[in-house]
């Protein structure tokens, strides 16, 4: 884990010393809106990546206690609901991004 930190901080770094040497103003709102896109493909991304593992195992735990006792479907189906709604918060932030 610690692994993955210390290489996505350097990446990270590598990234914002790229942004960093640009001088003029022109390549300077060139690279803003190039960041505005990425930053909502993170956000979006992120937040798919999310949803995608809570509706895995919400679903899984759902779906093992509906077998057992089929009276739970009522209750067990809407966090199913509420881990998809993960990934539309996402798209909404993005979206927000890219029209601001």
């Amino acid at each position: 884990m610690k692994k993955k930190f210390v290489s996505f901080l350097t990446i990270l770094g590598m990234g914002a010393a790229m942004f960093a040497e640009d001088a003029n103003a022109a390549a300077a709102a060139a690279s803003a809106g190039a960041i505005k896109y990425l930053a909502a493909a993170i956000a979006v991304g992120l937040a798919c990546i999310a949803g995608g593992m809570a509706v895995g195992k919400i679903g899984a735990a759902a779906m093992g206690a509906m077998s057992e006792n089929p009276e739970l479907s009522g209750k067990a189906l809407p966090f199913v609901g509420l881990a998809e709604g993960i990934c539309l918060w996402g798209m909404l932030v993005g979206v927000l991004i890219l029209f601001k």
